[in-house]
């Protein structure tokens, strides 16, 4: 990976949200939607590059004008927003979530399902049959509230497409604890990765953001020294493979600082979008 980017190359910039771009509480601020939209008007594609489901990063994306190819799902899906329309899509083996919720319940610790209901335009339903604190933690942090259902009945009933991805909600000692035995059982028929201080997500092992990326950028013919990507979590470091230049916000995790080329003001003082106005001098 380059040391320095050039401005003057630079053609797509991928935008991680929660933790990155969103300040606390997931609050998408002025200047940073300022910025972003000064952004687009030198001809930069924005590419948020999300854990949130389509729906869960709407608003979000709506606010910043966004359009085009965006990563969501930690890059389950790639869509074309703001028609709708999956270009590439990862789903999960249905085996594998039922294992996860087989540990929900013998553990207690809250796990949902997002199922992709279609795909012109993409529709995806959250579903769960514990409505235990979780469930209402996940809405508070992103609009979206699990659907009580019978979860065989959901996994396998005929009106959806496929699995998309298994999330536990819990406080992270808790997440820890079950690592072990979802490792053992699932081994590499799974992507695990955390993705903020309180989910767990299990994915294809064919699915990352980095992959998702990889996949715009061959669609656009765009260079690894054409991008530059940010994030803060582990769930963001397969983009540092992707892209040419990788920026992390100084409230990351560490092991994600460590591999970032620069590291920025925190997330709750708008240190990614004074990076790009100073950046782009815009």
């Amino acid at each position: 990976m380059q040391m320095s980017a050039d401005p003057k190359l630079i053609k797509a910039l991928a935008l991680d949200l929660d933790g990155t771009l969103l300040g606390s509480g997931g609050v998408l601020s002025e200047k940073a939607i300022t910025v972003i939209k000064k952004c687009m008007q030198k001809g930069l594609q924005i590419i948020i590059s999300t854990g949130r489901s389509v729906e869960g990063a709407e608003l979000i994306r709506a606010s910043l004008g966004a359009g085009g190819p965006q990563i969501y799902c930690n890059g389950v899906v790639v869509a074309d927003m703001p028609e709708g329309k999956i270009l590439k899509s990862t789903l999960m083996d249905k085996k594998a979530a039922d294992f996860c919720i087989e540990v929900s319940r013998d553990t207690g610790i809250y796990c949902q399902v997002y199922l992709l209901v279609t795909d012109t335009p993409v529709s995806m339903s959250l579903v769960t049959d514990q409505d235990w604190p979780g469930r209402e933690l996940y809405k508070k942090q992103t609009g979206v509230l699990a659907e009580l259902r019978d979860f065989k009945e959901a996994l396998y009933g005929p009106n959806q497409i496929g699995c998309v991805k298994t999330m536990f909600v819990a406080e992270p000692e808790f997440l820890e604890a079950i690592k072990p035995r979802l490792t053992e059982h699932l081994g590499s028929s799974v992507y695990m990765t955390r993705t903020q201080r309180n989910y767990l997500e299990l994915m294809n092992p064919n699915v990352s953001k980095g992959q998702g990326l990889k996949f715009i950028m061959e669609q656009f013919s765009l260079k690894k020294n054409e991008v530059i990507a940010f994030g803060d979590d582990e769930n963001d470091m397969p983009m540092s493979e992707a892209a040419g230049f990788f920026v992390a916000p100084s409230n990351a995790k560490d092991k994600v600082k460590e591999i970032a080329n620069l590291i920025v003001g925190p997330n709750t003082d708008d240190g990614i979008a004074a990076f790009l106005e100073e950046f782009f001098a815009l």
